[in-house]
């Protein structure tokens, strides 16, 4: 493996997998290649694993679970966790040019959430939950029948979890998924997104060589295959799947583990409305518009519906306007850049396609809308505003995963609470006013997992979640710990 401390150099990447404690190739010997997505090129191979090394993986986590102390140790969990982020903390600048090669996120948010952020609690936070956390709890006598009972409830590791990761932030939900399920004494299996293997395979080999982690007990496995994740959803080994990714694919895992009775914790789409109150700074909040162009738009709390008073419209585009034509976009190694290229082909194309059907369905581009003419390499587009949107079209309606904002309008208050519901889904919503008071009246009355009023900072004692197609479940806090546990009541 080459390494280096320039954060703009990409390392070469682990080409194996983890499976049952050895890093190994897939069975077959295939490999895919990893693609940076700012330049077009092949960065590298990874192991291609196919179904058979899928329930190799479950095999060992399964293994793992009945048979080793694992889920009963606290100690030894709460010490691997902690050598696993001095692992990763060692490797910290490799794994930055790592991210920004392969996800091509710009070096800048690695800073914040694409690695620094999740670093500092991913793995520590659940760590020292472990000493913290009520794991047993006493109940009052129980009085039935002329007789009296001893009673106790207990929480215990729901068993193997498949953990189905995304490529949009990578690390950074791969760390939360696995920090909770390695505390509350889980085994796991992670598969990554195959567009973005290479950070997931670093934690498969950093757990073989850096810590006391027992084989089994987590297993990395990659494939340019997505069914071959869908076998985790079908298998009945596996009680728990975690996923973070598309309404869309969502779905599909809960069809698919009904048979099982699979248990679920579902992260997915969003369509966020940020609502801006008639009294808000407006020349201090509307340039943060742009802000959703932040790593191409990828992200599910993105601020795509800006909801603006009626009164304040030509003023609202005004000002918004500047901001989307002046977003640094282009080399993500460069600091100054904010945007980055899209994961893939496929995924710019989906962008545009929707840009298009903004246009056909009668919204109007103020700007934007198009591949930047100086950027011919790379799956880049434009920073693009779109005004005169009604919440009945499709760019309003559907999650587009693109550096695209509509702005809407609304009559009153009342109005805005309506139109900021009026959507299928319900991760997060924004409320911006000079009177926080009024702010969080309104807030209350959003339909969605995370309101945010003036943006205040969001910690990981916070939960984190969505109401209706955007999910099932709440990570982080005393909540994300709960989605990993079983209760247990005993009686005598």
């Amino acid at each position: 493996m080459t390494t280096t401390d320039d954060p703009t150099t990409a390392t070469v990447g682990e080409v194996r997998m983890l499976i049952n404690g050895d890093l190994v190739e897939a069975a077959s010997g295939k490999r895919f290649d990893n693609i940076n997505p700012a330049t077009e090129e092949v960065l590298g191979p990874v192991a291609d694993a196919d179904a058979d090394d899928m329930r190799r993986a479950i095999s060992a986590a399964r293994r793992a679970f009945d048979e080793t102390s694992w889920s009963t140790d606290k100690a030894l969990r709460k010490r691997c966790l902690e050598q696993l982020h001095a692992a990763f903390d060692a490797e910290r600048e490799e794994l930055r040019a790592e991210l920004v090669a392969e996800v091509g996120c710009p070096v800048a948010i690695t800073y914040g959430p694409q690695l620094d952020a999740p670093l500092e609690d991913g793995l520590l936070w659940p760590a020292r939950t472990i000493d913290e956390f009520v794991w047993e709890r006493d109940l009052p006598d129980g009085h039935a029948f002329g007789t009296t009972s001893w009673r106790k409830v207990i929480k215990e590791a729901a068993g193997v979890v498949g953990a189905i990761i995304p490529w949009n932030y990578p690390f950074e939900v791969t760390l939360q998924k696995v920090g909770q399920a390695l505390a509350t004494g889980n085994t796991l299996i992670v598969k990554p997104a195959p567009d973005t293997p290479w950070n997931a395979t670093r934690l498969g080999r950093l757990v073989a060589e850096k810590t006391d982690i027992p084989a089994g007990v987590l297993n990395v496995v990659t494939s340019s295959d997505h069914l071959v994740g869908e076998e985790l959803v079908t298998d009945p080994r596996v009680d728990l799947i975690s996923f973070t990714g598309s309404t869309v694919v969502g779905r599909r895992i809960m069809e698919k583990g009904a048979a099982t009775m699979k248990r679920l914790f579902l992260e997915l789409g969003g369509k966020s409305a940020q609502i801006i109150l008639d009294d808000a700074d407006f020349e201090a909040t509307m340039p943060f518009a742009s802000f959703v162009c932040m790593h191409g738009g990828q992200g599910c709390a993105m601020l795509t519906r800006m909801l603006v008073p009626r009164s304040r419209y030509d003023e609202a585009i005004d000002l918004m306007t500047p901001g989307f034509k002046t977003v640094t976009i282009g080399d993500p190694t460069d600091p100054s850049v904010i945007q980055g290229p899209q994961i893939s082909a496929k995924q710019r194309e989906r962008v545009l396609g929707y840009i298009e059907k903004g246009v056909a369905e009668g919204a109007r581009l103020v700007t934007g809308g198009g591949r930047p003419a100086d950027l011919p390499k790379g799956w880049y587009v434009e920073p693009t505003l779109f005004a005169d949107v009604d919440n009945s079209m499709t760019i309003a309606r559907e999650e587009i995963f693109g550096p695209v904002v509509s702005i809407l309008t609304y009559a009153n208050e009342e109005d805005a609470i309506r139109l900021a519901n009026d959507s299928e889904y319900g991760l997060v919503g924004y409320v911006q006013s000079a009177d926080r008071e009024r702010g969080l009246r309104v807030a209350r009355e959003i339909r969605a997992g995370y309101v945010s009023v003036n943006y205040p900072p969001l910690n990981i004692d916070v939960p984190h979640g969505g109401y209706r197609r955007s999910g099932n479940g709440r990570q982080w806090a005393e909540y994300g710990i709960a989605e990993y546990l079983e209760y247990k009541a005993l009686v005598g």
